[in-house]
């Protein structure tokens, strides 16, 4: 239990807190879930330039990433077919991954087809079920995809100003405006009654936060004086009670909630947004196509990792249909920005395209 780890290695509540929102971050989970020592295992491991656990910011925000990824690939010969939604996947007559065929009917050949859209997206709307073994498309609709995220993006006229530590009279930004700031995270108990309000179809009263500052590190985001905040907020359910769905009365009253949460910490906070974007769980899975929401295409639990990822039998890369490859979140070893599942499943591609 995270519990247990935490209280062997820490004192403080509010360090134990904090510590403990990484164990939860994107899982419809509490501190107290059994397993959840992993997320927050996932969270840390690995390295950034020789420091441990360490994260980094990507300038120009994270789609500056997949452009470096992009111009990589071209430089090596690879087409790129941006706004090109695929349909279905082209197979032969041994079932066998032919290629991709695009929306607007295009039809793209290959040997190989590697997908990085989720599981359930793949196999359930990409492949016709009677191509695929029984049990498996059974396991693949009984991933847990629950989500607890709801992401506010806002704009803001100036810097938040914290109580705890007031801006500068220049207005620039400190130490603190540059990193991870979590708030509602004093007590893990606050953060089990979030994720319990949650449970019971309603959005936390009050919330798990966290709050970034990208344009504190990279002043191209905003014109001078303004920032962007990013907020990463738990628990809102994907369906709320009583089977209601999230419409725009809803999405702005929990925002609304948000709002008046970071107003105690950094009052004028409210006065100073100049727009905000709330994209909660049904947002996530239409505009990203992330599975309920999920950020990880489908729970870290442990039921859900390693040789179950995304199913038992089919956690290395290659699927039931020859030479269709899962390389996304939803294969081994789940999400999170390191690349890990896409240079596997690369490499495991490479292997077998030598005996095509």
């Amino acid at each position: 239990l995270l519990d247990q780890i935490l209280d062997h290695w820490f004192e403080s509540e509010p360090l134990k807190a904090t510590l403990a929102t990484d164990a939860v971050i994107g899982a419809m989970a509490s501190p107290h879930t059994p397993g959840s020592g992993y997320v927050l295992l996932h969270h840390v491991m690995g390295e950034l330039e020789g420091r441990r656990g360490a994260w980094g910011y990507v300038a120009g925000g994270m789609g500056a990433l997949s452009q470096a990824i992009a111009q990589a690939a071209t430089a090596r010969g690879a087409h790129i077919f941006a706004e090109k939604a695929v349909c279905h996947v082209l197979l032969g007559r041994d079932g066998e991954a032919q290629g991709v065929a695009l929306q607007d009917g295009t039809e793209v050949r290959s040997k190989l087809v590697l997908s990085n859209a989720s599981p359930q997206i793949t196999f359930l709307e990409l492949i016709p079920q009677e191509q695929l073994p029984k049990d498996f498309v059974q396991r693949i609709r009984q991933v847990d995809t629950r989500s607890p995220v709801t992401k506010i993006n806002v704009a803001v006229d100036r810097l938040p100003s914290f109580l705890a530590a007031p801006n500068a009279r220049n207005g620039q930004p400190l130490p603190h405006h540059q990193c991870s700031i979590h708030l509602n995270c004093e007590d893990s108990q606050l953060l089990h009654q979030a994720f319990t309000e949650a449970a019971h179809g309603h959005p936390s009263s009050r919330p798990m936060i966290e709050l970034c500052i990208p344009s504190a590190l990279d002043p191209g985001l905003a014109p001078p004086g303004c920032h962007v905040v990013s907020l990463f907020t738990q628990y809102t359910p994907s369906v709320l009670a009583g089977g209601r769905s999230w419409d725009e009365q809803a999405r702005n009253a929990y925002a609304d909630t948000v709002f008046d949460c970071i107003e105690d910490y950094a009052p004028g906070f409210k006065a100073s947004v100049i727009g905000r974007d709330i994209l909660t769980p049904p947002d996530l899975e239409r505009i990203f196509g992330l599975p309920g929401g999920n950020i990880f295409h489908g729970g870290m639990s442990l039921d859900q990792l390693y040789f179950a990822r995304p199913a038992p039998s089919y956690s290395g890369y290659r699927s039931p249909i020859p030479g269709l490859y899962l390389c996304g979140s939803g294969a081994h070893p789940g999400g999170g920005v390191m690349g890990a599942a896409g240079r596997n499943a690369a490499q495991v591609a490479i292997k077998d395209f030598r005996h095509l």
